[in-house]
């Protein structure tokens, strides 16, 4: 039997966004003790997406009235959210026996917006996806409870804290790994970027001047009074070879148009794109601690790859979890 949810009250629509996308599970797989996989079919996103779920001790034997703390976890501009399990291992961690972590997909270079599509609207309506389909889908079915916290990788950090200042109470807590948090700051590297994946980048948020507001909107750096209070974890490393890179790394693909030239890469950066959101992080920090979030900053060595950020999501756990269980 399909199960459907339609937005509730919990996330606010942009403007741009339909009233009341729904999302139906088309199917649902378990796999070994804890994994299940969804198969969701999304009004906002136009196409069937995937979301994992990690389920807590007991789950199996719920009733209706079960409700664990629930931790949303974001993937980067790839979009695949599955290297949490499959990489990263969290379902090994003790400490998280007793909570249901939800791991939805994203498309490609989807910036956790609902896109402005030249003033049309329509998918890939990502924002909506996320919390307007799948957070009351896994509230309603999947025993998720109304004490969340949001954590992500790459793009996925920028999720965290833009989904946690633009509907403030959804969240108690947020952690970005490598997060590109202050898009503002480098629309240079969002053209590259998305221009060099064949995407319109002008369709995300229009222009950096003449649609500021948008970008403004979407920005954790322009929201951060809305995060008064929250604690925000930050981790980034400058794109230098850190101590959990190999001695052979290569370094990042080069992507036309991402480097300013007025103000070069330093020689000794393998990864551009780690030193930009070095950039976005230290910008950000102080933004957030003068608004009165309570922050907490990793600064260190290091690409941007994934070993940096399956330690710093052990690092910030304690900090999620303890808003988790306040």
């Amino acid at each position: 039997m399909a199960l459907t949810a339609a937005a509730g009250g919990a996330a606010h629509a942009t403007p741009s966004t339909p009233a009341a996308p729904r999302a139906e599970v088309l199917r649902e797989e378990h796999s070994g003790r804890r994994i299940v996989d969804l198969t969701v079919s999304s009004t906002a996103l136009g196409r069937s997406a995937k979301v994992r779920l990690l389920t807590p001790h007991g789950w199996h034997a719920r009733r209706p009235v079960h409700r664990w703390p629930t931790l949303y976890l974001l993937p980067g501009g790839d979009g695949d959210h599955l290297p949490w399990t499959e990489s990263y291992g969290i379902e090994r961690l003790a400490e998280l026996r007793h909570v249901l972590v939800v791991m939805p997909e994203m498309p490609l270079f989807g910036f956790y917006t609902d896109w402005w599509q030249h003033g049309a609207g329509g998918p890939p309506a990502v924002e909506s996806f996320h919390l307007s389909e799948v957070l009351p889908l896994v509230e309603k079915y999947y025993g998720a409870g109304p004490r969340r916290a949001v954590a992500g990788q790459s793009q996925g950090g920028f999720g965290a804290l833009s989904y946690t200042a633009r509907h403030r109470g959804l969240f108690r807590a947020a952690a970005s790994y490598s997060g590109y948090v202050h898009p503002h700051q480098h629309p240079r590297a969002v053209r590259a970027a998305m221009q060099y994946l064949g995407l319109d980048w002008l369709a995300l948020w229009g222009h950096p001047e003449r649609q500021r507001h948008i970008w403004q909107a979407h920005d954790p750096a322009y929201l951060t009074r809305r995060l008064a209070g929250v604690p925000v974890h930050l981790s980034c490393g400058d794109g230098r070879l850190g101590p959990l890179d190999p001695p052979d790394t290569l370094p990042d693909e080069h992507i036309p148009g991402l480097e300013d030239p007025e103000d070069p890469f330093p020689a000794d950066v393998l990864s551009p794109t780690e030193a930009i959101m070095r950039a976005e992080n230290e910008k950000l920090a102080p933004l957030l601690r003068a608004a009165g979030a309570r922050v907490a900053t990793h600064f260190h060595s290091g690409t941007h790859d994934p070993p940096y950020w399956s330690r710093e999501f052990r690092v910030s756990l304690p900090m999620l979890l303890a808003a988790l269980h306040t």
